[in-house]
């Protein structure tokens, strides 16, 4: 409700053509923003654009005015630390910036004259996700470390590693996500509040489902719209930072890293691309196959098919 009437309000306001800078902002976050880590996300970084700018009108921004943001976000010079993003920082401050401006120059809205983000080049952001996962040894040791921390760690993590869920998603679950399919053959979990509140289905093992039963006969969920995990994103992080510590892995893992080690495992093992990609809700296969070339380096690569050429002759 609030919604609606935010949005009748900001357009009588286009139409009169009396809207500020404020309200503008507003509209964008209300109609581009699906999630709530997004909405936050793009507020904060538009709010430090303006910042920046001295809070100049929206409608006179200019390309130098986003290229000199550019350059002192990455040479540090605007920086309460005084030192330089990194490139995906810098990105992700420059990524809303680029989809309101496209916005609101679209001619069906109007609310400004051009597009000043058009020819701003982002920072080349390097890939340093491809090693954040676990081997099956490693992923064995740290679910173990779970199961010793108690039966609801346990499932925490079995979750993330057997799902490939988010922590957001893992999280936001709830007894009345879970359902069968039409030939009641398997249980399957209605992702609702994906990324970008994009909804998917994922299959639940039947091991895993019969953990889930027992965990719901011995905590005694009071209401089907309960959370399956009553617990905060930090709380799971301290989780499986605390397990991680104990069994002496000796890699930084997060939540994260498991949702990595389910998609690794599984094209390891014969999953396919299209698998893994339904299962994980990638939008565009390309992020998806990062995964497959962590997995190709796995197996066996140019080097090792030269060396079983030569090792006879060279005694390798």
């Amino acid at each position: 409700m609030a919604k609606e009437l935010l949005l009748t309000n900001e357009w009588v306001e286009i139409k009169q053509g009396t809207i500020t800078d404020e309200q503008t902002v507003s509209l964008f976050l209300a109609l581009r923003t699906n999630s709530v880590y997004t909405f936050r996300n793009y507020q904060r970084a538009i709010a430090h654009f303006r910042e920046f700018i001295s809070y100049k009108p929206l409608r006179e921004v200019t390309w130098k005015d986003i290229e000199l943001y550019q350059y002192h976000l990455s040479k540090g010079t605007y920086s309460k630390r005084n030192m330089p993003y990194a490139p995906a920082t810098v990105a992700s401050l420059l990524a809303p910036l680029r989809s309101f401006f496209k916005w609101g120059s679209d001619p069906n809205v109007k609310l400004f004259s051009h597009d000043p983000t058009t020819s701003i080049r982002a920072p080349k952001v390097a890939i340093t996700s491809k090693h954040h996962y676990l081997t099956q040894r490693e992923t064995v040791l740290l679910l173990n470390q779970l199961k010793h921390q108690g039966g609801r760690d346990y499932l925490v993590g079995l979750s993330l590693v057997l799902l490939g869920l988010r922590v957001s998603e893992l999280t936001a679950m709830r007894w009345t996500d879970f359902h069968t399919d039409p030939a009641e053959s398997s249980i399957w979990l209605s992702v609702e509040r994906g990324k970008g509140n994009k909804q998917r289905d994922v299959k639940v093992p039947q091991k895993l489902w019969r953990l889930y039963k027992e965990y719901a006969a011995l905590y005694e969920p009071k209401d089907p719209l309960d959370h399956v995990f009553p617990l905060s994103v930090r709380q799971v992080e301290r989780i499986i930072r605390t397990a991680r510590e104990n069994c002496q892995i000796g890699k930084k893992v997060t939540p994260h890293w498991l949702r990595h080690t389910n998609a690794t495992l599984a094209l390891l093992h014969g999953a396919s691309l299209q698998q893994v990609q339904e299962n994980l809700g990638h939008a565009h296969i390309t992020t998806t196959q990062r995964y497959l070339h962590t997995v190709e380096q796995l197996q066996k690569a140019a080097p090792d098919y030269v060396e079983n050429c030569l090792q006879d002759a060279l005694r390798l």
